[in-house]
This record gives structure tokens, C-alpha cells and sequence, in this order.
């Protein structure tokens, strides 16, 4: 049923226009690459907006920046993607396609827990998981091996041996080919922010603990992209790198795991759908690291992560540079002295848009039986928190003459420097409801005679179906109480 449920959110993508393929004319589009749709667009905006508000607009201590994506190359060297930025790949040699070799063994494990097997899981994931840990190649084929996993496409065991393949994407950057230098898209956000710290901490004459927020593209070349967009070559990413005093990073990742989690929740969607994974490997760079996952219909999957990043970045970057990147911190210790010059300790909390995106989508998508007997039907509805959804009101005119969309057209310039407005006045009222409880619309305002003669109109609630008569002088201060960033933001 869940993978079912999963197929219906990616259709209704496409149908409704929140996500089409990339160039999709062209032999069925550019794999793993997509573009949001005219109303996919605005529910990407709203979540990073949602981001954006909490983490800036909330803190003082919080400051944005928009990196460029190419860096100079020695930033990759620094950062370690150069040399360790890599999948663990291995080929079959009759099909010739190439896979993941840890994503294969998930696979084997998911199917495990699904038969039952729950001890033959546990057993493969306690080894998968030391394998990883220990960068063991060689390990990971064996225990593909001796689990029987066979190539999807072929059926057979044929396999190569695992290797390490490096996901950057490279281009070059010069008028002349010959004189070109190799530079990298970025596939992170993060580099962005620690090359920028002292200009930022010195411009904002910001004091630690502080934080530099930024939300841009990455691009990874996943070698097998799937789940739709949860794992895309193009993706957009919502970081922000918190520096603290060496020694308080423990208290503060604490803090920021907590607080992550709480954002999340206040989007409404069932608790039990989140859970904390923490990690069993960490990244060279990291003392401790957790991710938050949500349920997808395919299991639960990170959605963000939060690093303790200690001071290898920063440096990383002095070290490679030659240029300090220390900050002097004034206050006193606890012998009455100044803790002086040092680099700072990063908490990193990343969240990847794409991946909220879909998760939103997943959690809002909801299929209800309405009304009775021979009118009995069934409603495809996004129930999606308002203040997110693509269109926060629709203002229909009964009938497209008597003067109703003249009426609907005022109403919605009232509206429309507050609110995303949508107008309609094609087909039946009914089916053009239906088509709003598809888009997540909230409210739609109907338009009649009685509009004319007495100025009021007929709301009504996308979750409830609820109609209402109201004045059309209290429309806004309706949509005000139910559509507000500080309901959600104070949650």
C-alpha cells in the first residue's frame, strides 16, 4: 500500500504541476534532474521562507549569505571532496549497470524485515555497518555474496569488485580551452559559509556563538538516483553553520538537535512520523552527528542532519590558505582572563528543500470518501499546513456573466498583496473545488447574485468542507486568523 500511495504522490506531482522531469520532450528527460511546476515552485518557496523565518528572522545571533557556487578549487582540497568525497560502486557484468553497493545491502536488509527475518537484518546491518566504518571495500562485496543479492536487471551474481567513486561534478573555466582551469560545482553549501566567516564576522561585528544561514544549489553525480526527488544530481540545500566557543559544542549540539526536531513538528504532521538516527559512522570531520528522518511511504529516510563539525573546517582553510581564521573572544574565563585568540567549533544543521518538499507532499496527500448513497465520491486532498500551501485562498464567480467576475476580480485585488490568489470560472463549482483540495488550497470564496445584492459570499474550508456565508468585508480578516508565520513560528 505505502509504495502504492508513493506512486499516487508522483503522478499527482506531474498532473497538478509541482514537479515535472527535466527537459522531459527530449527521450524522456535528463535523469535525476527535475523542475518544479508553476505550483511546485511556490510550495518550495514557502518551505524555504519557513527556513529562512525560523532560522534568521528568529535569531539575532543568525546572519544569511548567498555564496557563489564556483569556489576556487583549492576550497575542495581543503574541505577533503577532493580525495574523499566518493560512493562505494560496484558493476554487474551482464547487465553492465552500476550500483551502490551499501544501498544494495539496505535493500536486502528492508526485504529481511519484511519477510520476518528480523535477526538475518539485524545480523547483515551490524556488518554493513562495521564495513562502512572501516572503508572496507572488499567486505562489502563479500557480504553481497554471501546474501545472494542479484543485479535487478539481469537476475544475476555476476558482480565486479566495489570502488570508490568520486561525486563532483567538473567543469572548466577560461576563454581558451588550453589556458582553462578545472573547477567544481559545489556539492555542498557549507564551504561557502566557512571561506566567508571572518568577512561576515567582521562586517556584522558579530560575537560567538553565532550563526551564518545560507539556502542554495548543490550538485552531486549520483551514480544511482531514485525515489523520485529524494536523491536528484541538481538539488537545493538549507544550511547553517553555528560557531561556538571550543569545549561548549556538546551543550550546543543538544540544543540545535532539539530545536531542529521542534521545527519540524510544528508543521503538524504526525510525531511518530520522526525519529533521531544517530550515527554510526562518523564523518572525519565530526564528534558527533544525528540525523532526523521521516517516515516515507519507503521507509524512514534523513531529512536533516546535525553535525558537531569541531574546527576542521576552518582549519582546513587557514592551514591551506595561510590565511588566519581565528576569532578573539574578549570574555572572560572562569580565572578572570580573556579566552583570546582561537578558531572557532562548528554545529552544522543542513536540510535538504527537495527532501522536505516530498516529505510535505507524503504526509499532506490524503484520498477521503465524501457525501452518501449515489453521491458518494472520493476527494484527493493536500492538507498541507496553510501558510505553506501554493494558493492560500480561490475566488470563483458562479457564472461568468451578471456582472460575478467583475465582483471576484475586486475581491481578488484586495487580496492579492497579502495572499496568492487563484481565479477560476470554468466548469462546475464542485469539480472546481475538487481541483483546489488537489492544489492544498485552504479557502475558496464563491461568488453568486446574492453577492451583488448584499455584498457577501460563500467561504469555504478545504479540511472541513465547511461553507460559510460571510460579508466580503471580513474575507482578509478571516484569511488573516487562519494563514499567520507566527502561528507556526511560535510553535
Amino acid at each position: 500500500m505505502s509504495e502504492e500511495v508513493f506512486k499516487k504522490v508522483v503522478s499527482h506531482c506531474k498532473e497538478y504541476g509541482f514537479v515535472f522531469t527535466s527537459s522531459e520532450i527530449y527521450d524522456n528527460g535528463l535523469g535525476a534532474v527535475y523542475d518544479y511546476g508553476q505550483n511546485g515552485v511556490e510550495l518550495k518557496n514557502n518551505l524555504r521562507q519557513y527556513w529562512w523565518k525560523f532560522m534568521v528572522q528568529m535569531h539575532d545571533n543568525i546572519v544569511g549569505l548567498d555564496a557563489a557556487i564556483f569556489m576556487h578549487p583549492k576550497t575542495w582540497k581543503a574541505s577533503g571532496h577532493i580525495d574523499g568525497f566518493s560512493d562505494p560502486m560496484i558493476d554487474n557484468k551482464d547487465s553492465k549497470k552500476r550500483y551502490r553497493a551499501d544501498n544494495l545491502l539496505e535493500d536486502k536488509i528492508a526485504k529481511y524485515q519484511k519477510d520476518g527475518k528480523t535477526n538475518k537484518a539485524d545480523e547483515l546491518q551490524n556488518a554493513l555497518d562495521a564495513a562502512l566504518l572501516a572503508n572496507d571495500l572488499a567486505q562489502l562485496k563479500t557480504l553481497i555474496e554471501q546474501h545472494e543479492i542479484a543485479c535487478p536487471i539481469s537476475g544475476t551474481r555476476n558482480w565486479t569488485d566495489v570502488r570508490q567513486f568520486n561525486l563532483m561534478f567538473s567543469t572548466e573555466m577560461g576563454a581558451m580551452a588550453e589556458d582553462a582551469d578545472k573547477i567544481y560545482l559545489r556539492p555542498e553549501t557549507a564551504q561557502g559559509i566557512f571561506v566567508n566567516f571572518l568577512n561576515v564576522q567582521k562586517s556584522g561585528r558579530m560575537k560567538i556563538p553565532f550563526g551564518i544561514a545560507q539556502t542554495g544549489k548543490a550538485f552531486r553525480n549520483e551514480i544511482i538516483a531514485r525515489q523520485f526527488i529524494m536523491r536528484m544530481r541538481e538539488f537545493e540545500q538549507m544550511e547553517m553553520q553555528f560557531f561556538v566557543r571550543p569545549g561548549t559544542q556538546k551543550q550546543w549540539f543538544e540544543y540545535w538537535k532539539e530545536a531542529r526536531l521542534k521545527w519540524h513538528l510544528a508543521l503538524g504532521f504526525d510525531k511518530a512520523n520522526y525519529r533521531y538516527h544517530d550515527h554510526v559512522k562518523l564523518a572525519h570531520y565530526a564528534d558527533a552527528a544525528v540525523d532526523i528522518e521521516f517516515d516515507f511511504p519507503f521507509g524512514f529516510k534523513e531529512v536533516e542532519g546535525i553535525h558537531s563539525r569541531t574546527d576542521f573546517d576552518l582549519k582546513s582553510h587557514q592551514d591551506l590558505s595561510g590565511k588566519k581564521m581565528q576569532y578573539f573572544d574578549a570574555d572572560l574565563d572562569e580565572n578572570g582572563k580573556p579566552y583570546g585568540n582561537y578558531i572557532p567549533y562548528v554545529i552544522e544543521t543542513s536540510i535538504g528543500l527537495d527532501r522536505l518538499f516530498l516529505y510535505t507532499l507524503c504526509a499532506s496527500y490524503n484520498e477521503e470518501e465524501v457525501g452518501e448513497g449515489d453521491k458518494k465520491d472520493t476527494r484527493v486532498v493536500l492538507a498541507l499546513p496553510p501558510i505553506l500551501a501554493p494558493y492560500k485562498v480561490a475566488i470563483f464567480p458562479l457564472t461568468k456573466k451578471d456582472g460575478l467576475p467583475e465582483v471576484a476580480r475586486k475581491i481578488i485585488d484586495d487580496l492579492k498583496f497579502d495572499y496568492n490568489c487563484f481565479y477560476e470560472e470554468k466548469d462546475a463549482i464542485g469539480k472546481r473545488y475538487r481541483r483546489q483540495d488537489a492544489l492544498g488550497t485552504p479557502f475558496c470564496i464563491t461568488v453568486d447574485h446574492e453577492s451583488i445584492e448584499n455584498q457577501t459570499v460563500t467561504i469555504r474550508h478545504r479540511d472541513s468542507m465547511l461553507q460559510e456565508r460571510i460579508p466580503i468585508a471580513e474575507i482578509k480578516s478571516i484569511l488573516d486568523k487562519a494563514i499567520s508565520w507566527k502561528d507556526i513560528l511560535s510553535k
